[in-house]
């Protein structure tokens, strides 16, 4: 049977990725599965589920108790990171303060929702990823957690067919990515 050249390359593309085999050399990113566990760092290291949703441009955490203030002419929020610690079962909560990098305005069927971005840090497989997140009220959702496309284009490849690639392997020496060295699209504002 007679198969267009594209779907053989993309079905052995799809195979190579899978397996974990490298194609084209040493370079091939890693692949992460649509559902992974991560530690929220800094220095808690509350184990979490997070859901890597390539629908969603900005990633978003779990806060509880959202308070803006201000600290040395700058805006600051502070905010409780209630969850399911998955290591021990146990609901934990640690109480964060963050400077405000932007202030995204976003539109749904609710209306109009204004939410503070932060920077947070999360080891992920074996490395630590200091991220962009919005903070909101997520305790009625399944992942206290969504990775959104900024931060899933610093992690490699995402397989929406497999769950828990990475087991986490993050202690004091492991390597840092900034979001100070990340390429930013243009809308993102801050």
């Amino acid at each position: 049977m007679y198969k267009p050249l594209r779907h053989v390359l993309i079905a052995c593309l799809a195979t190579g990725l899978a397996s974990g085999t490298a194609l084209a050399g040493d370079d091939t990113p890693p692949v992460f599965g649509w559902v992974e566990k991560a530690t929220i760092e800094e220095p808690w290291g509350a184990e979490v589920k997070v859901k890597l949703d390539s629908g969603a441009l900005t990633s978003s955490m779990q806060a509880e108790d959202i308070e803006r203030f201000e600290r040395d002419g700058e805006e600051w929020v502070r905010f409780v990171v209630e969850v399911e610690d998955e290591a021990t079962e146990e609901v934990v909560s640690k109480t964060f303060e963050r400077p405000v990098l932007r202030n995204l305005i976003l539109t749904g069927a609710g209306g109009k929702d204004r939410r503070p971005a932060v920077l947070m840090t999360l080891c992920i497989g074996d490395t630590r990823y200091e991220e962009q997140f919005t903070l909101e009220d997520r305790d009625n959702l399944i992942y206290p957690v969504l990775l959104g496309r900024r931060t899933i284009q610093d992690l490699g490849l995402l397989d929406v067919t497999r769950t828990f690639v990475h087991d986490l392997a993050c202690d004091e020496n492991t390597p840092l990515r900034q979001h100070e060295d990340k390429e930013l699209d243009d809308d993102i504002g801050i």
